[in-house]
């Protein structure tokens, strides 16, 4: 039996890192908040156990729809997607503690406090998004923030191996 040839690099497979990222960022196209769309996927051993997305509480209407109820320039009617990634694994019965989350923005610092609170040991995040706190006690913590970003333009913080 012949053995194929090897592909070519632009053909094989993404990294985890990348896989887990595109699919938050699809996961994010369900936002229903247009100041900002948002996704998270909680993952362990490299199977992902929930998804979430910003939106609006179950039952009342999008922010798309009836525009945005504004404190302080944040819109409040909507659960951020991290919030609404460990609500769906709570609801369902999935422990999370010990996993990693794929988020599309970096957590503010109530999300943070929830991932912190849930067990969740790393973040691996696509953009810097505000709130330079949930950095700071992140390392007091113990918990890794990897900014995806600038791991791909060789920034000093660079992702762990597959």
């Amino acid at each position: 039996m012949k053995r194929a040839e090897p592909k070519p690099a632009e053909s094989r497979r993404v990294d985890w890192h990348t896989y887990f990222m595109n699919i938050a960022r699809q996961v994010a196209t369900r936002s229903t908040c247009d100041r900002k769309h948002v996704g998270a996927v909680i993952v362990r051993d490299k199977t992902i156990l929930s998804t979430g997305y910003n939106g609006s509480i179950r039952g009342l209407p999008h922010c798309d729809d009836v525009g945005h109820d504004l404190e302080g320039g944040h819109c409040v009617a909507t659960i951020h997607a991290e919030a609404n990634a460990i609500l769906q694994a709570a609801k369902n019965g999935v422990m999370i503690e010990g996993a990693e989350m794929y988020t599309t923005a970096s957590p503010c610092w109530s999300c943070f406090k929830l991932i912190a609170n849930a067990g969740i040991r790393t973040i691996f995040y696509g953009e810097f998004y505000r709130d330079q706190k949930s950095l700071e006690v992140a390392r007091r913590l113990g918990i890794e923030l990897v900014d995806l970003a600038a791991a791909t333009r060789g920034g000093d913080c660079q992702p762990p191996p597959d």
